[in-house]
């Protein structure tokens, strides 16, 4: 007897491999990836872009093989490309929250996934080092444009928690960096 739809364990496949993505990383990872979607959300609401939280899986060459990921956030534009559970376009903005038994796919693999997909901007952020690393597709390569760690001491010379930070698809959607890491012990 197979798992109902509300059931199924959380993976993803690449090149055919399946990684089991269970059991879920720890609480400061749900609390980012809500910080940031709740602010995306509020900033896309008056437009045809949505944007999902570990819910959905992205089929990066669905021409080719049945391959997905789920990224940990992710903002789509062209509903045309979304049937069931999965999307099959290219997702405008995705972002992979690191855990201890991700980092390494989430900094490689998926990396150069999104990076052959045409995903315009990828961010990596860490809950363990308070960190943003952001990425933005040129000439078809990620460059790292933007790196981030949160500093909150007003009286520290690196004092950042007040740095703002937009999406270059979306520049009305700001963020300062504090934002990110709300309630993040």
């Amino acid at each position: 007897m197979g798992l109902s739809e509300f059931e199924r364990k959380k993976d993803e496949k690449m090149d055919g491999v399946i990684y089991d993505m269970s059991p879920s990383p720890g609480y400061q990872h749900g609390i980012i990836n809500n910080n940031i979607n709740t602010i995306l959300k509020i900033g896309l609401k008056n437009s045809l872009c949505l944007v999902f939280m570990e819910n959905l899986d992205f089929k990066y060459h669905p021409e080719v093989n049945d391959d997905y990921l789920c990224p940990d956030i992710m903002v789509i534009c062209d509903r045309k490309h979304l049937k069931g559970g999965s999307y099959s376009g290219v997702p405008k903005f995705i972002v992979e929250t690191l855990s201890p038994s991700t980092t390494k796919r989430d900094r490689a693999e998926k990396k150069g996934i999104y990076e052959k997909a045409g995903v315009e901007e990828y961010w990596i952020v860490s809950p363990q080092g308070k960190s943003v690393e952001i990425y933005y597709l040129q000439d078809g390569k990620y460059i790292l444009e933007e790196s981030y760690i949160l500093v909150e001491d007003k009286e520290d010379e690196h004092y950042n928690a007040e740095t703002t930070i937009s999406l270059r698809a979306f520049p009305h959607i700001t963020m300062e960096l504090r934002d990110i890491f709300e309630k993040v012990d």
